[in-house]
């Protein structure tokens, strides 16, 4: 017997043993800091938890409104929901087997030659039954519990990608959300323009009935206003798109949906970096990642578990008899118990290939979860430095502008004079509206590269006590 218990132990040990291990070495190292520098912050981990309103931030009410609307009626975001649904009732599914199984039952059959042990002669009876079974699985060497837990991991990598989606709409609905108001600013300039150069029009007309100026002028005049109408007419084709693809995003028919034009006076928060741990932890998308590599390993040992001894505790009792009304009687009771034992030992290579497909598995997901956090760091790095040149660019763009209009207004007074051609005005004109277009632009890339730096960090953050954050 003391034989038994140690060979038992031994191979309940290597039970606990079989499950792998991740190298360390398969995982990418963390960097102290980003290169792109910036002021770091520490965040609680909370990968499975709400990312927090960071919208607030940019103090648009109407940006507030879609993202809420979003919230409730997104269908990737209620696809996401309804995953996270199914992952969880798996998971108590798979809990179920760890504890006894109890089932009641009733039945009517017609029998001939020994029924509970009592000999039938007379030729075939009918037989009632009713009790009720109990089975036990021991889990001797951890299968069961290792089953659980790996599907617990699953549920909890369902709940990371659903705060994953809806970090990933919230950020599409105010990516979008300001690329429409900067279409708007950009279509109130065009159009501006276009007022301008009719203005220029009619100048050329009156000069060219005096006499002044060849019809080549006029000419000229009337194009730059028909391309500039036209690109007003292109901007409105695809603020019209934009506001249809918002629709989508809140959940709304785009027939009944609008986004009236008003004032971008949207604000543009200074968001503080995460600390590169603190990203692993703060990401839903890398949580999720890591609770399916964790998952993965679990499942291994799952099927490494197969080849060992499991064991049943049975038990069931209730009442047979041949006469319906003597069924509950107290002679007619019946009960047994017993311990069932089965050990695999030959199946054809079946239980090593299941393990193989694990181990298979587990590799493909630590391969999975290291993209994922190279993926992260690149995000990051890739809006602080987007930030940091959007900034120049923007410097630089400001002080174009500012020549391209001084540029424009000498130009005017110049050709009313008669000092400088039509040509000059065109040039100065075309300069200033483009110069200003990029300058927009650029404003609305560093609204963008905000937006996409929140989601790269995993959503909201946390001020600094000696510095405040954007919200």
């Amino acid at each position: 017997m003391n034989r038994l218990l140690l060979t038992l132990a031994a191979t309940a040990l290597l039970a606990a043993c079989a499950v792998p291990q991740v190298d360390p070495a398969q995982l990418p190292a963390t960097p102290d800091q980003f290169r792109e520098g910036g002021s770091f912050t520490i965040a609680a981990p909370a990968a499975a938890q709400p990312r927090g309103e960071w919208w607030k931030a940019f103090s648009d009410p109407v940006l507030d409104d879609l993202i809420e609307r979003a919230d409730r009626r997104n269908s990737t975001i209620a696809v996401a929901a309804t995953r996270l649904t199914q992952a969880r009732a798996f998971a108590r599914a798979t809990d179920s087997a760890l504890y006894p199984q109890v089932q009641a039952s009733a039945g009517a059959a017609r029998a001939y030659g020994f029924v509970n042990g009592i000999p039938i002669q007379n030729g075939p009876v009918s037989v009632f039954s009713a009790g009720a079974d109990l089975s036990y699985e021991v889990d001797l060497f951890g299968r069961l519990r290792q089953a659980s837990k790996a599907a617990q991991l699953d549920a909890d990598a369902s709940q990371g990608l659903l705060q994953s989606a809806k970090l990933l709409v919230e950020a599409e609905v105010a990516q979008t959300y300001l690329a429409l108001r900067a279409l708007d600013v950009e279509r109130a300039l065009v159009r501006g323009t276009v007022v301008a150069y009719r203005g220029t029009l009619d100048l050329t007309e009156r000069r060219f009935r005096a006499g002044d100026v060849a019809e080549l002028d006029v000419a000229r005049a009337r194009t730059e206003v028909a391309a500039t109408e036209s690109d007003a007419l292109a901007l409105d084709r695809l603020r019209a798109e934009l506001e249809h693809a918002l629709a989508v995003l809140v959940g709304e028919p785009a027939s009944s949906f609008a986004v009236p034009v008003d004032e971008w006076s949207t604000a543009l928060p200074a968001i503080p970096a995460g600390v590169p741990s603190t990203l692993l932890t703060r990401r839903p998308d890398i949580s999720a990642a890591q609770n399916s590599l964790l998952a993965a390993q679990q499942r291994v040992g799952v099927a490494k578990a197969a080849w060992f001894p499991s064991f049943s505790l049975t038990a069931s009792g209730g009442y047979a008899s041949t006469d319906l009304s003597d069924l509950f009687k107290w002679s007619s009771r019946a009960w047994g118990i017993g311990l069932l034992g089965a050990l695999p030992i030959f199946d054809g290579g079946r239980r090593n290939a299941v393990i193989d497909a694990a181990g298979a598995e587990f590799d493909g997901s630590v391969a999975r979860y290291r993209e994922q956090v190279l993926v992260a760091f690149k995000d990051v790095e890739d809006q602080l430095a987007g930030l940091r040149l959007l900034a120049e660019q923007a410097e630089a763009q400001d002080r174009a502008v500012t020549s391209a209009a001084r540029s424009t207004a000498l130009s005017e007074v110049r050709y009313r004079n008669g000092y400088v051609n039509q040509l000059d005005l065109l040039d100065a004109q075309r300069s200033e509206l483009r110069n200003r277009r990029q300058a927009l632009q650029v404003r609305s890339a560093q609204y963008q590269s905000t937006v996409a730096l929140v989601r790269a960090l995993g959503g909201s953050w946390e001020p600094t006590a000696d510095r405040p954050a954007g919200m």
